[in-house]
């Protein structure tokens, strides 16, 4: 008896994340939800598909790139973070959430993207997989114990902390996934105010 004690009291306890941590993540995944969808709302196939240069993405690849990204998060990722090494929750964590929802939406700096858009997303595809991706991410926010507790590196925040930080956990991944996607909404926005969008 006395030993089986031992070896539960041996097992971490995945740390819950706090009410004001889950309140935070919930607001921020409804209001980028409701960005995207209505940036989305009454496009016409033209709308969709305009390019105003060769070199530039169309809403139709932007979309496709944001669901690429939160679909990589849902499945390769997640899985990568399940297989992590639990480790104590960084005293930093809190300041690369801010750095997640500050600095990942800004337009001022731009990256190249590793995940270029096939162009073969439909919008009426699009429009069923965003807010299915969504629920998918507010359910593992809700019901994954443990999100501090296992981070993996990521290129992303690497590049936009000019190297100050690499590593997220899964309940940044999930707050990234959020503010890549009102970078990306900010993106379809600057797409319609180009003189040459279709009215």
């Amino acid at each position: 008896m006395a030993s089986n004690a031992v070896e539960m009291a041996a097992v971490p306890v995945a740390q819950a994340l706090s009410q004001s941590e889950l309140d935070r993540a919930r607001l921020y995944l409804e209001q980028t939800k409701v960005l995207i969808g209505g940036a989305l709302r009454n496009l016409s196939q033209a709308q969709w598909n305009y390019k105003p240069s060769p070199d530039r993405w169309s809403i139709a690849e932007i979309v496709e790139h944001v669901i690429f990204v939160q679909e990589q998060v849902l499945g390769p990722i997640r899985e990568k973070l399940e297989s992590a090494p639990v480790t104590p929750v960084r005293p930093d964590c809190k300041q690369v959430d801010d750095v997640i929802i500050y600095q990942i939406p800004s337009r001022l700096a731009k990256f190249p993207s590793p995940a270029q858009p096939s162009g073969g997303l439909g919008l009426a595809e699009a429009l069923d997989r965003l807010p299915a991706n969504y629920g998918r991410l507010a359910e593992r926010l809700e019901k994954t114990p443990g999100l501090r507790e296992r981070s993996i590196e990521s290129r992303p925040l690497r590049a936009i902390s000019n190297g100050a930080y690499d590593m997220m956990d899964g309940y940044q991944w999930i707050l990234a996934v959020a503010a890549h996607t009102e970078r990306h909404t900010k993106q379809v926005v600057e797409l319609m105010a180009d003189p040459g969008f279709p009215v």
